[in-house]
Formats: structure tokens, C-alpha cells, sequence
């Protein structure tokens, strides 16, 4: 079993990322006052222990906030999670994709975004299926995809 490690809200499109300790997410939408609201992509989701490995490979020292996902996760392995179930809490996340690195990683970190390349390096995305609050601490658990 994981752990929700941070949940960053954007404020606005290249705004700046937000941490909270608590936050609400809903069906549907995503996570309440962040920038990015509906469709597929309503949530993106980062490993820390991903985000520890990029790290190490290019002698950085950043922040994970630097890339611009909403929750850190600890403990859970999101590579191949695509149609898996990510219930964070009471509430679950339909994951829909591989978040793939941009340009803005190389401009945090030079080399950030070919390390962040390698499968599922730069996190998954999801849709809210059952909202709900959240809060920094709580489980993390990737359930198969037919649940």
C-alpha cells in the first residue's frame, strides 16, 4: 500500500503549483480550483520514487512541485497502469495515460525531460470517478481494471 505524499493545485494554464494539504476532488472534473477541469486529464499523478530516480540520473536536486503534477505518490508503481483504478482515500481515479514530459522540464532541469522519457517517467493521468476529500497522508492503491 502507498501513500499521498503532496497534492499541488494549478491556479491557472503555467500558473504556479499550489501545495495543499487537504483538497476535494470530483467526479468528473478533477480537483476543485485547478486550472485543468474535465475531459481525460483531470488529475496527473507522479511517483516519488520516479521523481527520486530522475533526480539521482542527472544530479538534480528539485522540488517535485517543478513537475506540475497534482498528487505525489509513494509506494505505488504506475508504469502499464493505463485502465487501472489509482483510489486515493475513498476516492478512485480511472487512469487514462502516461503523462509525458515537456519542454518546461528542461527548462527546470537541463537533461529533466530525455530522463524523464523512460516508461511512465513522467506520471499518469486520470479522471475522477468517485470524488471526495483528500488529504496528504492518506492510502494509495492501484486496483485492476475491472473494479
Amino acid at each position: 500500500m502507498g501513500q499521498l505524499e503532496q497534492i499541488w493545485v494549478k491556479r491557472f494554464r503555467g500558473g504556479p503549483m499550489d501545495p495543499r494539504a487537504v483538497a476535494q476532488l470530483d467526479a468528473g472534473q478533477g480537483l476543485r480550483d485547478n486550472a485543468n477541469r474535465g475531459g481525460k486529464r483531470q488529475v496527473t499523478i507522479l511517483e516519488r520514487e520516479a521523481w527520486e530516480r530522475h533526480m539521482a540520473a542527472t544530479g538534480g536536486s528539485l522540488d517535485p512541485a517543478a513537475r506540475r503534477a497534482n498528487l505525489l505518490v509513494s509506494g505505488c508503481d504506475l508504469r502499464g497502469a493505463r485502465g487501472q483504478v489509482l483510489r486515493v482515500g475513498a476516492c478512485r481515479i480511472r487512469i487514462h495515460g502516461e503523462t509525458r514530459p515537456c519542454e518546461r522540464m528542461d527548462e527546470a532541469l537541463p537533461g529533466l525531460r530525455k530522463v524523464m522519457g523512460e516508461a511512465w517517467g513522467g506520471g499518469a493521468f486520470g479522471e475522477v470517478l468517485d470524488g471526495g476529500t483528500i488529504q496528504v497522508g492518506d492510502a494509495v492503491t492501484l486496483e485492476p481494471a475491472d473494479s
